[in-house]
Order: structure tokens, then sequence, then C-alpha cells
């Protein structure tokens, strides 16, 4: 990481702001289904409810997110989006008792979170332009480190109370909308009332249909986005309950999670070297991507006994550091001033497929256990392969010219 030097002193900052507010997000997440079941007194189903509402919400935030950054303007969306969620996580404490209202602030709260991924994610990609591809992947670290940090602590701060995660949550979100208040009053001051955003606002003039229409974009890596975080919730549904069940201790399946935030942290040179050999453009890193994914999952079936679960991870791991920053520095390459609705548009796919996974994998493991799940896992990463080969196949051309552009 020692390219990080050579980063402008607002790009640390950002990472140092962008940590901590996902190591808050990450207190709450882990406990949501414990809190439910322990705390209110709920049942399982119920707290599956509760999870699929607030992905739903997810779902929706990612859609609206990406579509409002030109016509609200980013300082308004993110900044707005985050004090929003801020609030609602303040207010949990005091709602929780009442059941329908706590559901829909759940909702609430996963749609305000997820309102500002596309815009920080676009916003970076405009504001940084010449590096937004390696910056990318150090945001994505950085997160990681952050959920790393923030799942640890969950726990411990579960023993003490579920509603001191809530605050805590809600005060890491509320110093990221004052962090990005304050950065960007400043860049107005700097460079004018007139700068990226607004420069953006005023060049993107295609309406939502005419979007929609540019398939080469968007369709084939929206859908292979799906079908990849389909079947990746094996890892919850098919995993998890067969560790349980051959009798290891929890904390087994805790170090597969363990291990995963590691390497996305040490592995980066493997990765590097990925790209430098076999995967050099976004769309060749997707469908690499999902290559390790299917060796995990075909792993998963054929040795599933605790190792080959450690070898899958490692595998399923590289997949997802291929994957994240990829599709952002795709769409921002590829689709300029539109990048943030096709930011927003393919987020929203990809929480399809991981609010709907882990119900088709439930029905599949209480049937036939963990060989079945593995199964729908490998056709599901073929096909997610599949639509990441297209979509290498039809922006050929064009990642051809953008490498001459950047060599040149």
């Amino acid at each position: 990481m020692k390219f990080l030097q050579s980063y402008p002193r607002e790009v640390k900052i950002f990472l140092a702001a962008s940590l901590i507010n996902s190591a808050g997000g990450s207190l709450m997440w882990p406990l949501t289904t414990m809190y439910v079941f322990d705390e209110l007194g709920r049942s399982m189903a119920d707290a599956g409810l509760v999870v699929m509402i607030q992905a739903f919400g997810g779902i929706i935030g990612q859609l609206l997110g990406g579509a409002l950054y030109h016509r609200v303007g980013v300082k308004k969306l993110i900044v707005g989006s985050l004090a929003m969620n801020a609030l609602g996580l303040f207010t949990l404490p005091f709602i929780s008792s009442y059941w329908v209202l706590y559901m829909v602030m759940m909702g609430f709260i996963g749609l305000c979170n997820a309102v500002s991924m596309p815009a920080i994610q676009a916003f970076v990609g405009f504001r940084f332009a010449d590096r937004r591809g390696e910056l990318f992947n150090v945001i994505y670290v950085a997160n990681n480190i952050g959920v790393a940090l923030g799942t640890a602590l969950s726990g411990f701060l579960a023993d003490v109370s579920y509603h001191l995660t809530f605050v805590l949550n809600g005060v890491t979100s509320a110093v990221f909308a004052m962090f990005f208040l304050n950065y960007l009053n400043r860049l107005d001051k700097q460079e004018g009332p007139v700068h990226l955003e607004k420069k953006a606002k005023a060049e993107a003039k295609d309406s939502i249909p005419a979007l929609l229409g540019n398939t080469r974009i968007y369709l084939y890596l929206g859908l292979g986005s799906l079908f990849l975080w389909f079947g990746n919730s094996i890892w919850n549904t098919g995993v998890s309950p067969h560790i349980i069940s051959e009798g290891l201790p929890k904390r087994a399946y805790g170090f597969l999670w363990t291990l995963n935030g590691i390497l996305i942290f040490v592995a980066q040179p493997v990765t590097t070297l990925i790209k430098r050999w076999f995967a050099k453009s976004s769309s060749a890193q997707m469908t690499a991507s999902g290559i390790f994914y299917l060796a995990a999952y075909i792993i998963i079936l054929t040795y599933p006994s605790y190792p080959g679960m450690v070898l899958a991870m490692v595998l399923a791991t590289l997949g997802e550091m291929l994957i994240s920053p990829a599709v952002p520095a795709f769409i921002s390459d590829h689709a300029f001033k539109a990048a943030p609705f096709y930011i927003g548009l393919t987020g929203g796919m990809g929480a399809i497929g991981r609010m709907v996974g882990p119900y088709f994998m439930g029905i599949l493991y209480d049937k036939g256990g963990l060989q079945p799940v593995a199964w729908l896992s490998i056709v599901i990463a073929v096909v997610a392969v599949a639509f990441f080969v297209i979509h290498l196949g039809r922006n050929r051309t064009s990642e051809r010219s953008l490498a001459k552009t950047i060599s040149g």
C-alpha cells in the first residue's frame, strides 16, 4: 500500500472517513437476526423478514441514488441520505418495541444507506478520473478493514447493549455526513459554484428510457452480478449450518470470514498479478471473478470438509477482490456522465441476488443439506460467468480503445 503516499491529502482523509463509516455500519448488520430473536423475542421467520425488508430498501436506495445524482446534486444526495440514515438509527432504540414501526424503520435505514453508495462511487469516479481504477480498489480495501473492525467489536458491544450498537452506527453515519458537507463546501469555494457534478448535470440530459436502451453498458454486467451474489449466499445458507451440523465450533465459521478480511488486505499483490497477466480490462476481471467463485463452489461440493471450506474461501475472496472495484471502474470509464445511474442500477440488480439467494438456498438445505445447495451455486456461477463473457465480448472494442488512450 506504499502507493497511498502518492495520493493527495484529501484522498487519505476520504479513506479514513470511509473506513470509520464502514466500521460503524458493520456494527449492526451481524446482530440484526440475534436482536430480533433474543431481545425482541420474535421468531426466526420474523428475523428473516426484517433482513429481507432491509435488503429491499437497499435495492430501492441503489436505484434512487443513481437516478437522482444529477437531478438533486451530489451534496444534497450524499449528505442528506447519510443524515437521514443516522436519524433512523438514533430512533431505533425508542421504537423497537413497536414491531411494525421497527420493520418500517429498518427498511428506511436500508434505503437511506444504499442511496449514498452509488452517489459516492460516482463522485469518486468524476473527481479522480485519472486514477479512479486503483482508487476504487483502495476504497474497497479500506471499507473491508472497517468491516473487520466493526464486526469484531459488535459482539462485545451487544453484550453491553444492542441499542448501543444502533447509536454508535448512527454516530459514524452522522460523522461521515459532516465530513462530506465540509469537503464539498470546500470544493465549492476552491473551484467555484460550478464544479464536477454540476458540470455533469448540465451535460447529462438523457432520459431514463434512453439510458436503459444502452444495454451494452449495464445489462449483462448487472445480470452477472445478480447471479454471482445469488450463488454467494451459499456461505450463510449452506456452509454455516453445515459446519454446525458437523459438530464444529461456531468460531470455525467466524474464522472463514476473518480469513476473508485478512486476504482482502494481504492478497493485493496476487490480484495485481492476475490483472497484469490474465485480466487487464475491467470486463476481463469480472469474468475472472466469476471463474474463481465457480472454482470455490466446486471445491465445496467435492471436498466438503473444513480444509475444503478454507480453500474455497480463499478462491471466493480472490473473486470478490477482482469484481468489487471492477464494476464501478468499468461504468465510470464507459458511461461518462451517466455513470451514477448505471452504478445504482447494477448495484440494485446485484442486491436482488443477495436478497433472494438465502431464501431458495434455505429451502434446498432443509431438504437435502449442503450438496444440493452447492450444485445450485455451481449452476448459478456458470450462468454468471456466461453473462460476464457476453459483457466482455460486447465491450471488447471499447476496452481496447480505452487501453490505447491510457497507454498513449
